[in-house]
């Protein structure tokens, strides 16, 4: 143990046997003794191999081989339970590999964009210091980087009729597309519009892109062990401990540990395998890694870092053609700790980050599915939009312009030139029966999260909870 917290643990011990005065003078004589203790020491510690990093990155950067990256670690490191590397440190590394994106340059290109677009691996081989030591890291290489989405269950379902339901839901699309326009940023996604309108654009990485990075060796590091603002008031802080233990004998909800009251915890993890609604079936078994300890309102270490979600796959359904959407859903059954105890539980996914293209929604059991789109509304639009053109009233030009929607910029460019009122509509019905294809007939989307996912599960134990650090002592929380 590190002398400045066995100093303060003293105070404490005393400032329970004596009264409130005789407290402060130890205080005060042991600040005169102790004056390094008090500040803090170093401790070295060890990452292991295999640790993952959630890296996003901070700007984006052009799609080029060799470009520099610098990203911020999205979620704290813990070591031993506690915190290694805190959440905001920042990293840099650099694109080492350019693969080709074969399925979306033939989406893309059979709407006219010809751009050869790549997915870029990286590699992160810098780590920032929040006291600026720039420390050397070796990572394994990433390539499924993707800006995301933070899924959660909705806070109650839709009450009403049909119609009422999806009136709802698309008022809630049309106040997404809305928050295009109004966010800071627009200017930005307006130029990235009219790229994609384009047939050949510059490529680039965009912001907030996340990696999920395994260190490839050992990290060793050096902290600097600082107290907490309040340790210094050794009063202050065995009141806060007070008032946490009142809190918790009247609060029995989740959070509180005792032996005659329910517990509930709420559990961050990395999935250790990739499990997707295509290839699993129900009853289908995997594990996620807890990343950060759990406390109870005691400080009584509850979930060690480091322990292991066994997880099952309640309702796997794959996608299939027509436009039908895959399905999954999952729960949590056993909770396994590094000490080698092993405690059923009953847990749900609660959260978990998402690629923001794949448009998932979450329910409030649990389960993962595509977010459901209007297959109407866009098909009979555009089929009404290619029929302008074959309008006499008003001027042609216009009409075809309107019409024209099958090949972005380019198809309006060639239906205004050909000066033709079937060009220009048969480049709008092609625009709408692609729409058609890809919302009626073409093969839905699967739910997949890959490994290394962010997920959050709230548990309960099935069983009273059992002091799994026995004989080793209870680490405190790190703040």
């Amino acid at each position: 143990m590190v002398k400045g917290v066995s100093v303060h643990h003293s105070i404490r011990m005393m400032c329970k046997a004596w009264a409130r005065p005789a407290c402060a003078f130890a205080f005060l004589s042991l600040v005169a003794l102790f004056p390094d203790s008090l500040h803090g020491q170093a401790a070295a510690i060890q990452i292991p191999a295999t640790t993952p990093l959630s890296v996003q990155l901070l700007k984006h950067v052009p799609m080029k081989n060799g470009e520099p990256l610098e990203g911020r670690l999205l979620y704290p490191v813990y070591v031993e339970n506690r915190i290694a590397i805190p959440a905001g440190t920042v990293l840099r590394g650099r694109v080492i590999q350019l693969d080709s994106d074969r399925s979306r340059r033939i989406h893309s290109r059979l709407r006219g964009d010809f751009t050869p677009f790549h997915n870029p691996v990286v590699q992160f081989d810098q780590l920032i210091l929040p006291d600026g030591t720039v420390e050397p890291i070796m990572s394994d290489s990433a390539k499924d980087g993707v800006p995301i989405l933070r899924l959660s269950p909705p806070p109650g379902k839709i009450k009403g009729s049909f119609i009422r339901r999806q009136s709802v839901q698309e008022t809630q699309r049309l106040k997404d597309a809305a928050a295009q326009f109004t966010k800071p940023g627009r200017g930005d996604r307006l130029v990235q519009f009219i790229y994609t309108q384009l047939p050949y654009h510059p490529e680039r990485i965009e912001t907030a892109t996340l990696w999920t990075v395994e260190l490839a060796q050992p990290l060793d590091l050096t902290l600097k062990n600082s107290p907490a603002a309040d340790a210094s008031n050794p009063v202050a802080q065995e009141s806060k401990h007070d008032e946490s233990r009142q809190v918790a004998k009247g609060r029995p909800d989740a959070t509180t540990s005792s032996a005659d009251q329910e517990t509930e915890w709420r559990l961050r993890a990395y999935l250790q395998q990739t499990i997707s609604s295509a290839n699993r079936k129900r009853g289908d078994t995997f594990q996620a890694r807890v990343a950060e300890p759990v406390f109870n309102a005691d400080h009584v270490l509850a979930v060690p870092e480091g322990s292991l979600l066994v997880g099952e796959i309640t309702q796997a359904k794959a996608a299939r053609s027509f436009g039908r959407q895959g399905k999954l859903r999952f729960r949590f059954r056993e909770l396994k700790f590094p000490s080698g105890f092993s405690q059923p539980v009953e847990g749900t996914l609660a959260g978990a980050d998402s690629d923001k293209s794949a448009n998932l929604q979450m329910n409030s059991e649990g389960g993962v599915q595509p977010r459901s789109q209007n297959r109407v509304i866009v098909p009979l639009v555009l089929t009404l939009l290619a029929g302008r053109a074959l309008d006499d009233d008003g001027s042609q030009v216009a009409h075809s312009a309107v019409a024209s929607n099958g090949f972005g910029i380019v198809g309006r460019v060639v239906g205004m030139a050909a000066s033709s009122r079937n060009v220009a509509a048969g480049i709008g019905v092609y625009g709408a029966a692609l729409s058609v294809y890809d919302l009626w007939l073409a093969r839905g989307h699967d739910v997949v999260f890959v490994r290394n996912t962010r997920i959050e599960i709230t548990t309960t134990p099935t069983r009273s909870p059992m002091d799994v650090q026995k004989g080793k002592g209870n680490p405190s929380p790190s703040r």
